[in-house]
């Protein structure tokens, strides 16, 4: 876009979005592994589907308003996550295993990658808002 400032918007964008998909994924794995959530096939399915619709609005509608609408809301999930997490119980107590700095660290990365993203996708959107147009490729 041409009105973005120093930041290429599309391709931090992406990288972000797309690391916030990986870091939740490990995230929701952690949750399985110490118990926060059953690993059902319901669950299964819901996260996977959820993650499709987010990497497809990653991947495929980049730079059009449904792509940063989708990204908006993923990313809102995925800034969310973290807060539920320290608010919660249990917290303190996976920290001190074995497995409680990785549990940690994927969820302090998840909410710095998610509220970037949060925050480029807004900017997107407020530059379709503004009139602007992607610069060709």
């Amino acid at each position: 876009m041409s009105d973005t400032g120093s930041v290429k918007l599309t391709p931090t964008l992406t990288i972000t979005c797309l690391l916030s998909i990986l870091f939740m994924t490990f995230h929701v794995t952690d949750d399985i592994v110490h118990g926060f959530e059953p690993g059902g096939l319901f669950e299964l399915v819901a996260l996977v589907a959820l993650l499709v619709v987010f990497l497809y609005g990653t991947l495929v509608l980049a730079e059009r308003r449904s792509g940063y609408v989708i990204i908006f809301f993923g990313s809102l999930l995925g800034a969310v996550m973290p807060v539920l997490h320290m608010k919660g119980n249990g917290v303190g107590e996976i920290a001190r295993t074995s497995g409680g700095f990785f549990f940690v660290f994927i969820l302090l990365a998840l909410g710095v990658t998610s509220v970037f993203s949060l925050v480029l996708s807004v900017r997107g959107l407020w530059g379709l808002r503004r009139g602007q147009r992607p610069e060709p490729k």
